[in-house]
This record gives structure tokens, C-alpha cells and sequence, in this order.
């Protein structure tokens, strides 16, 4: 159970912090700054895991990526499902941990109206990109992430600093792009908000579902098939 309860942790601790950056601080959000301090909650949040979990479970925590790490012959199936439901299990509990502290606000918080770190796309949300620009996005960004992950803690990759690499990519695929989705590439960092938000947020959750676990398994096979392995 060690390895699901780091996973669970890990994950609530990714959403806390990370979606905690977007509307605990909502400072200017329009400008660079902002996106950057976004960028580097998110991978930061990775990188103290990786270093605090690491050696229990891998610090996945992220169903997408223990999908390609399972593809890539790194994760036996018996766990895969564990993994999983832990990790869904920990983005609502950190979501609702978020929820609970933005309830402190003086004058109340409409998280209907505010958000809590949602992913989304369309009209009114970011800079009104579409759907084959998120759907394009969340794949590319998810792949790219799978690929510096299983070539960082591969036999012949570079594991003492894997989890700082990991964390740097985490954080140049949000400045790219959080204006198309907010950047999920996790789907239990995206089902978690989505709960407590409501309407457009569960109504878009399905993408953030189904597309990053597709980019994952693709990085996944061209590993297993030793096309980016030595």
C-alpha cells in the first residue's frame, strides 16, 4: 500500500500547489509574470516529489504517465489500476483541500465563477483556442513529457537529476501552453477541479480524459519497442 499511498499524495500535493497558484494568487493574470509563476508551480510541485516519493513509487502521479510507463514494460499491469485510482483519489482530495482554503476568503469565493485551476478551451477561456488546438496541445505536451521521463530514468539516462529534468519539462509545456487548456497532461489534475467547478469544466473534463493517456502511450510503445532506448 506504500506506493499507492505516495501516489495519492503526490498527486493532491501537484493540485494543491499547483492549481493553488492559479486562484490563491490571481495576481495580473494576464501578464508574463504570471504565467511563469504558473509554469513553475506546476513543475516544482513535480520536482519536490520526485525527490519525496521517488523511492517508493516512482512518483507518477499522473495517470497518463503511469499509462506510458506501463507501455514502456516499466510498471506491471497488477499495478497499473492501484495507480490509478490512487492518483484520482489524491487530485480530488488536493482540489478539495484548495476549495476549502479559497472558502476562507473574506466576502466568500464562487468557485462557479472564479474556477479552481479547471482545465478547458473555447471561448472565454485562455486565449479562446479551439478544440483540435486543445486537443493538439494536450497530446503533444503529454508525449514530449513521457519521452524526458522514461529517457530520464532509463538505464542509461541521468536518475540523480531526473526529477529536476522532469519538473523543467513540466514547466516549459505550461508556458507554452496554458493559454490553449490551462495544461493538463494529467487527467487526475484535471478531474479534480472539474468536480467542485461544474457546468463548462465537467462538460470539457472528457478530453483531458482521453487525450493525454493517448500521447502517453505512444512515447510509452516507441520505448518498449527501443526506438528511443538504446
Amino acid at each position: 500500500m506504500k506506493k499507492y499511498v505516495a501516489e495519492c499524495l503526490g498527486t493532491a500535493v501537484l493540485v494543491l500547489f499547483g492549481c493553488g497558484s492559479v486562484v490563491v494568487t490571481g495576481f495580473a493574470e494576464a501578464s508574463p509574470v504570471w504565467f511563469l509563476a504558473v509554469a513553475f508551480a506546476f513543475g516544482l510541485s513535480v520536482t519536490a516529489m520526485a525527490y519525496g516519493i521517488g523511492p517508493i513509487s516512482g512518483c507518477h502521479i499522473n495517470p497518463a504517465v503511469s499509462i506510458g510507463v506501463w507501455a514502456a514494460g516499466r510498471l506491471p499491469a497488477g499495478d497499473l489500476l492501484g495507480y490509478i485510482v490512487a492518483q484520482v483519489i489524491g487530485g480530488i482530495a488536493g482540489a478539495a483541500l484548495l476549495y476549502l482554503i479559497m472558502s476562507g476568503k473574506i466576502g466568500g469565493y464562487d468557485v462557479a465563477a472564479s474556477g479552481l485551476g479547471q482545465n478547458g478551451w473555447g471561448e472565454g477561456y485562455g486565449r479562446n483556442f479551439g478544440i483540435s488546438t486543445a486537443i493538439i496541445a494536450e497530446l503533444a505536451g503529454t508525449f514530449v513529457f513521457l519521452v524526458v521521463i522514461l529517457g530520464a530514468t532509463s538505464a542509461a539516462g541521468t536518475a540523480p537529476v531526473a526529477g529536476l529534468a522532469i519538473g523543467l519539462t513540466l514547466v516549459l509545456i505550461h508556458i507554452v501552453f496554458i493559454p490553449a487548456t490551462g495544461v493538463s497532461v494529467n487527467p487526475a489534475r484535471s478531474i479534480g477541479p472539474a468536480l467542485f467547478v461544474g457546468g463548462t469544466a465537467m462538460e470539457q473534463l472528457w478530453l483531458f480524459v482521453v487525450v493525454p493517456p493517448i500521447g502517453a502511450l505512444v512515447a510509452g510503445l516507441l520505448f518498449r519497442a527501443k526506438v528511443l532506448e538504446d
